[in-house]
């Protein structure tokens, strides 16, 4: 089952910039709401502010450092593949060189790649961990430095090329705002009366209340319009962010009902009165007839206006767009709004970009070059049948675990014993080869994933330890290096033999020997292929000068730059 996590960091004081007025609120009612009303759970909730308390004996003051540590130790210790993170934050925001970084308290407009959090390495971190991750954005823009350029384009990108479910504050051309008179952050007071009345429960649902709410909220303090831009994953549009919230709506809709009617009930006359005669009974009975059905009516009528307001109280919000005045609704127009594909449609660019073929069945030994003797293939046998009996896969390493933990329940002085223990240890190198197999394949955080479910008593676990400390900074790398592949992919425009030439410039910065190298390779060769294929063209038509110069252009150390020069000094005879 998946947990729910939030990180929320809000920093005031900064050494560099002017201090901020409600950023450390923010940050404390998004988490106090979340715990309260979503269903989070404490332990798993980390606030990071000036004041914040230590969080298992580590500090949590907004330094670079603690923060990194802080995400550093989730990842390692406590997060799993789909559990569900909030990340906030509010406060400064830099864009450097084209990339977009958080500020922590010490950030330094002056030396940025120093003291900044990169948005590329932390949204990456969070793409390694398989996390079902929604990042909320509060970003202020420093007016009056060089920092004062458009920070969240870069991480609009990220947020579409990662998958990652995003939304920031305000466009990157515009600035966030803050009111004293909210005590939030303009965005943050929208998102937390979305959260409140009910509209945060789905991102859909969220997306339509902030879009209309976060302006309108501006335009009411007299204050610059802000229009969030928010990057939905489609597979997570549907996402149930607090299913905790719908189930005490309905509890308060019965509650309130149940009231109501007990109120009316009390307040019902009693129709078995105690004439003295027959007459006046049945005088008495024609009297009351008509209060009697109007105080039924009316309790009737007002159980059911209490239990619409409940009900339409929590979606208020839905209908803010067609309520609010045409200047209010027209402030919403230029909304960003990027819906991501959940697989990116392939490009027309020559990239060859490879995806091994997944191995279903793996061998069962941690060492397949050892041929495993008679008493090993029997031992085998029978671990794979023992999950045949349990209805349990062998390529599924949470069904291994499953299997490990029934059998680590018979006791020693159970005949089966000692077989149990025999097929732990068979279990436990085939979770471990598992993980090997996807690690293999570049799919290190479901490698990482199987390798923690080794248990601890086993021989194999310091070698599941060892491989996930290598598979976290070859995941690290991996993504590092596909993402400058893509970006040199972007580079490239059909027919400009220079693009190509741009690109590979791009592609030569994947460090050999790290995943993603040789793929980078196979690219690079392809495209001094296109530029060799474009300088041919030009020659066919006799425009030999500018067949030399596009030749030129394939770099050494490609498959095509031989054939290259060959075709250079057959053109330069050609041309003469």
């Amino acid at each position: 089952m998946a947990n729910n996590w939030a990180i929320a960091i809000g920093i005031n004081q900064y050494q560099f910039f002017q201090p901020l007025d409600c950023a450390q609120a923010d940050a404390e009612a998004v988490k106090d709401f979340l715990v309260t009303n979503g269903g989070f759970l404490p332990q798993q909730c980390l606030v990071i502010t000036e004041t914040s308390p230590p969080f298992e004996d580590r500090s949590t003051y907004p330094t670079k450092e603690n923060i990194l540590l802080l995400l550093e130790d989730f990842a390692a210790t406590s997060w799993h593949p789909q559990d569900r993170l909030w990340f906030f934050f509010s406060g400064y925001g830099v864009n450097y060189k084209g990339q977009d970084y958080l500020m922590p308290t010490e950030g330094d407009p002056n030396r940025v790649e120093q003291t900044g959090i990169e948005m590329r390495s932390l949204m990456q971190s969070l793409h390694v961990a398989n996390l079902d991750a929604l990042l909320l954005l509060d970003i202020n823009r420093a007016f009056g430095t060089y920092t004062d350029a458009y920070v969240g384009k870069e991480t609009i990108e990220l947020a579409k090329e990662l998958q990652i479910s995003t939304i920031l504050s305000c466009q990157p051309e515009e600035f966030s705002h803050e009111s004293r008179e909210l005590g939030h952050g303009f965005f943050t007071a929208a998102l937390l009366e979305a959260l409140r009345y009910g509209n945060g429960n789905h991102l859909t649902h969220l997306e339509k209340y902030l879009s209309v709410r976060t302006p309108e909220l501006c335009q009411h303090y007299w204050r610059p319009t802000q229009n969030p831009v928010m990057i939905l994953v489609p597979k997570r549009q549907a996402q149930v962010i607090s299913p905790q919230l719908e189930d005490k709506r309905e509890a308060k809709v019965k509650e309130v009902a149940k009231e109501v009617a007990e109120v009316a009930g009390k307040n019902t006359p009693s129709s078995s009165s105690s004439p003295s005669s027959p007459h006046p009974q049945k005088k008495s009975s024609n009297n009351h007839f008509l209060p009697l059905l109007l105080l039924w009516s009316i309790a009737t009528m007002l159980v059911l206006c209490l239990i619409m307001v409940v009900l339409l109280r929590d979606r208020v919000g839905f209908k803010l767009a067609q309520i609010l005045p045409p200047s209010f609704r027209s402030a919403t127009n230029n909304k960003k709004i990027v819906n991501v594909s959940p697989q990116p449609e392939a490009s027309p660019s020559p990239t060859i970009l490879t995806q091994p073929e997944t191995q279903l069945i793996p061998q069962v030994t941690s060492s397949p070059q050892v041929t495993p003797t008679p008493d090993e293939s029997k031992q085998s046998n029978q671990a794979l049948l023992e999950l045949e009996k349990m209805s349990l896969s062998q390529t599924q390493a949470s069904d291994l675990r499953q299997a490990i933990n029934t059998a680590a329940k018979i006791p020693p002085d159970d005949p089966k014993y000692e077989q149990a223990q025999d097929n732990i240890k068979i279990w436990s190198r085939m979770i471990l080869d598992l993980a090997q197999t996807r690690a293999q394949q570049k799919q290190y955080a479901n490698a990482i994933s199987a390798a923690q479910l080794v248990p601890k008593d086993q021989a194999v676990y310091s070698k599941a330890q060892t491989s996930i400390k290598q598979w976290r900074l070859k995941a690290k790398q991996y993504v590092t290096n596909t993402t400058l592949i893509d970006a040199a992919v972007g580079l490239i425009r059909d027919g400009q033999a220079s693009t190509y030439n741009r690109a590979i410039e791009v592609a030569k910065k994947v460090p050999r020997g790290e995943p993603g190298f040789d793929d980078a390779q196979k690219s690079i060769n392809s495209w001094s292929e296109n530029i060799l294929r474009l300088a041919k063209q030009r020659a066919n038509r006799k425009e030999f000068k500018a067949a030399i110069e596009t030749a030129a252009l394939v770099p050494e150390e490609t498959a095509a730059y031989k054939q290259a020069q060959n075709a250079i000094a057959q053109w330069q005879k050609n041309g003469q």
